[in-house]
């Protein structure tokens, strides 16, 4: 049964957009432009509890968890996305950070209708992830209603997991905010176009999942100062960058640093200290495990 929505300020009438469709191109894209700066400035006031959340990933995966996003519409696309760029980026297990879509892999391209309705569904997908203690669950909705996500994040907690609620709506009228660990809530305000949470709000979400998952991999290690030290090569550009980070490091030719990489299986950060310390392959990586991943430590 649909209920009344027009109290969300997600879907209130943006009195700065009213006339756009009376306005030329030029004029339509400044607008956008102007109302998008307000989606930046939400996401700067709400840098707490974005810290709060990496804290609760960083524990979730130094014991083995993971993190699990599970969202609906464009807050679930945004979530799969960050997700999927987890591994190339970071060198990560593509199990160490999903993703779960109201709908399943067809609503990533195309509308599923009604797919996010249901508490019962959500709390059934985070079931059959097997969610426990270990891990830390993020529900993404930038109405805070959605049933699907309200109901994995009560099955989360009731899981005993971490949870964390990522959501454009004021604290005091989420509807879970009481039971989860973290509240988000970059108020990004009315959209250009009423109701389309796909801009501001979706903005907003794309630019704090990003903080997540940087500030947590760069806490793990898996980065050295700016660079992808735990890029594991599997397509050409990534060899070539993996190649150039070496090049960077050691000052070695690019040729050079094409055989090192070869050497170490593709694996730039355990080429990094076979070349370093002079070590071959296998007592890189022993080294690096012994240093929970964190080439500083391995390098002094």
């Amino acid at each position: 049964m649909s209920s009344d929505r027009s109290h969300l300020l997600t879907e209130k009438i943006n009195p700065r957009t009213a006339d756009i469709d009376t306005l030329d191109v030029a004029a339509i894209l400044e607008l956008i432009h102007a109302e998008d700066h307000r989606a930046l400035e939400a996401v700067g006031e709400v840098l707490g509890p974005v810290g709060r959340a990496v804290d609760l990933v960083v524990s979730a995966f130094r014991r083995g968890g993971r993190l699990i996003y599970i969202g609906a519409g464009t807050s679930g696309r945004l979530g799969t996305l960050d997700a999927a760029e987890c591994p190339p980026t970071f060198g990560s297990d593509p199990e160490r950070v999903q993703a779960i879509m109201a709908g399943g892999e067809a609503a990533l391209v195309r509308s599923v209708e009604g797919a996010e309705d249901s508490e019962s569904d959500g709390a059934d997908a985070i079931a059959t992830r097997a969610v426990g203690a270990d891990d830390a669950v993020v529900g993404i909705a930038a109405g805070s209603t959605t049933p699907f996500v309200i109901g994995g994040l009560q099955e989360s907690i009731d899981r005993g997991a971490k949870t964390i609620f990522l959501t454009s709506i004021p604290l005091d009228e989420i509807p879970i905010a009481d039971r989860v660990d973290v509240v988000i809530a970059p108020l990004t305000g009315a959209e250009v176009i009423a109701g389309s949470t796909r801009m501001k709000a979706g903005t907003a979400t794309k630019l704090v999942l990003n903080m997540i998952t940087t500030a947590a991999m760069v806490q793990l290690g898996k980065t050295y100062g700016n660079l992808m030290v735990d890029l594991r090569v599997t397509s050409a550009k990534l060899e070539d960058r993996g190649r150039r980070i070496l090049r960077e490091l050691l000052g070695v030719s690019y040729k050079e640093a094409g055989e090192l990489l070869a050497s170490a299986d593709g694996r730039v950060k355990t080429a990094l200290v076979m070349h370093r310390k002079e070590v071959d392959r296998s007592t890189a990586e022993r080294m690096l495990e012994d240093a929970d991943g964190l080439l500083r430590r391995v390098w002094g």
